[in-house]
């Protein structure tokens, strides 16, 4: 379940078409209908509404480890998913290349990026 802000939907700053700026703030005015947990309203954060542990911090299932080179590709293991840090365009390639060797699936991938990626090996 996903906890907006209260108005998210009606302000453009708050993040009407802006997904980052869609997030939880907890409703404190004197008449908000949305504190008093009125019928209709959507629903505020608490307790009862934790991940089951066994799925927290998980993405698909898989422990997600960060990866910043090459080397720290080959401790990766089963049940791990790779997503590449903070790197430049030539590291990134150069980890793609060797998780795609090692059938690793890697998350945070742009596919426009992929598909440049295979232009560029098949010229």
């Amino acid at each position: 379940m996903k906890f907006l802000r209260r108005n998210t939907t009606e302000h453009l700053k708050l993040g009407k078409k802006r997904k980052k700026k869609q997030k939880w703030r907890k409703p404190k005015g004197r008449d908000n209908k949305m504190r008093e947990k009125r019928k209709g309203y959507p629903k505020t954060v608490s307790v009862g509404h934790k991940k089951n542990k066994k799925l927290r911090d998980k993405i698909n299932g898989k422990t997600p480890i960060i990866v910043y080179n090459v080397k720290e590709l080959e401790k990766i293991g089963k049940g791990e998913i790779v997503i590449i840090g903070k790197v430049g365009k030539r590291k990134r390639l150069e980890i793609l290349k060797k998780a795609q060797e090692k059938k690793i699936p890697v998350y945070n991938v742009n596919k426009k990026f992929l598909e440049k990626l295979k232009k560029e090996n098949e010229s």
